[in-house]
C-alpha cells in the first residue's frame, strides 16, 4: 500500500447542498455537512474547486447546482469543467485547470462515462500523480464520482436480482484507491447483495457501501473517517470460509460464509491496511 499524500472523499450521493429542506439532512449544512468537509480539506473558502459533471446526463444543470452549493459555503474560486469526450481531457485549458485546482469534485450520474472519457488520459495521469504526491490536494466524488475512484468499479447491477452470480457488472475504474470497491445510494437502493457479490469476486478487496448524504474522508490512502448523516457499511471478505462464486453458473444463488460486515456512522474510523474499526464512544460529539 502506497502512502498517498492527497485526500479522497467518496460520497454516497444526494448530499445536502444547502437548498432543500429534506428530512434526511440532519446535520447543519454550513458547519457539519459533507460539502463543508470537502471545502475544509481543500484549504477553506479560498480553495480553487473544479467541478466535473462528466457522469451526468444534465451536466450544465448539475454543475450549476454545485456552484450554488459551494457559493453558499463562501467559496469564490469555482469552475465547472464540462468534459464530454477523451479529446476534452487532452485540451490544454482542461489540463491547466486540473494542475492548478486544490479540489476536484466529480458529480453523480453514470460512472462509466467518467472512466470512458477521462480514464487513460493526461488528466487521469495528473489526478493520480497529484493525489499521490501533493498534501492538501482533494479528489471528491458523489455517487458515480465515488464509485469511479476504485480500480474494480461496480458499473451496474440490479438490487432485485442480488445474491445470484452475475447480478453485478464490474468495470475498470480510475484506480485511485485500488484496495476498495465502492457502492453508493447503498441503503435507499438496497445494494447489499450486489456489493456482496463484488466482494465474492474480489475477496482481497474491501467493499464500502455509502448511504446517501454520507461519505468518507480517506487520508494516506488508508485512514477513513465517516462523515454525513447516514451509515457506511464495510464488507471484509478476507476471512471467508466458503465462497463458491468461481464455481457457479450465471444466475445461481451464491453462498458466502464468514463475511465480516461493519456498520459505521459519523466520526467512526476504518483502517484499510489493518482492516480495523475504531468507534467513538456514544457520548462523543459529531465532527
Amino acid at each position: 500500500m502506497l502512502n498517498y499524500k492527497g485526500t479522497l472523499i467518496p460520497i454516497g450521493g444526494n448530499e445536502d447542498k444547502g437548498s432543500d429542506e429534506n428530512e434526511i439532512y440532519t446535520l447543519e449544512f454550513i458547519d457539519e455537512g459533507i460539502l463543508y468537509h470537502v471545502v475544509k480539506e481543500a484549504g477553506g473558502v479560498e480553495a480553487k474547486i473544479v467541478i466535473i459533471p462528466t457522469a451526468s446526463s444534465i451536466p450544465v444543470e448539475v454543475g450549476q447546482n454545485y456552484i450554488e452549493a459551494f457559493t453558499t459555503l463562501g467559496c469564490k474560486n469555482l469552475t465547472v469543467l464540462d468534459i464530454r469526450s477523451k479529446e476534452d481531457s487532452e485540451k490544454k485549458e482542461s489540463i491547466d485547470l486540473i494542475k492548478s485546482a486544490n479540489c476536484i469534485m466529480f458529480s453523480g450520474g453514470n460512472q462509466s462515462k467518467i472512466t470512458d472519457k477521462i480514464g487513460g488520459t493526461t488528466i487521469h495521469d495528473i489526478l493520480r500523480d497529484r493525489y499521490k504526491n501533493e498534501s492538501g490536494f482533494v479528489i471528491a466524488g458523489t455517487s458515480a464520482g465515488a464509485m469511479a475512484m476504485a480500480s474494480q468499479m461496480i458499473a451496474g447491477g440490479s438490487a432485485t436480482e442480488a445474491f445470484v452470480k452475475g447480478a453485478v457488472t464490474m468495470y475498470t475504474g480510475l484506480g485511485l484507491i485500488p484496495e476498495l470497491i465502492i457502492d453508493t445510494h447503498f441503503i435507499r437502493r438496497g445494494r447489499f447483495g450486489r456489493q456482496s457479490e463484488a466482494v465474492a469476486k474480489y475477496p482481497n478487496l474491501i467493499g464500502i457501501g455509502l448511504a446517501e448524504d454520507t461519505g468518507m474522508i480517506i487520508k494516506n490512502g488508508n485512514d477513513c473517517t465517516v462523515i454525513g448523516s447516514g451509515m457506511t457499511i464495510v464488507f471484509d471478505g478476507s476471512q471467508l470460509t466458503h465462497n463458491n462464486e468461481k464455481n457457479l453458473k450465471e444466475g445461481t444463488p451464491m453462498t458466502m460464509a464468514n463475511l465480516k460486515v461493519h456498520v459505521l456512522s459519523n466520526s467512526d474510523h476504518y483502517d484499510i491496511k489493518n482492516r480495523k474499526v475504531t468507534v467513538l464512544p456514544i457520548e462523543a460529539p459529531f465532527i
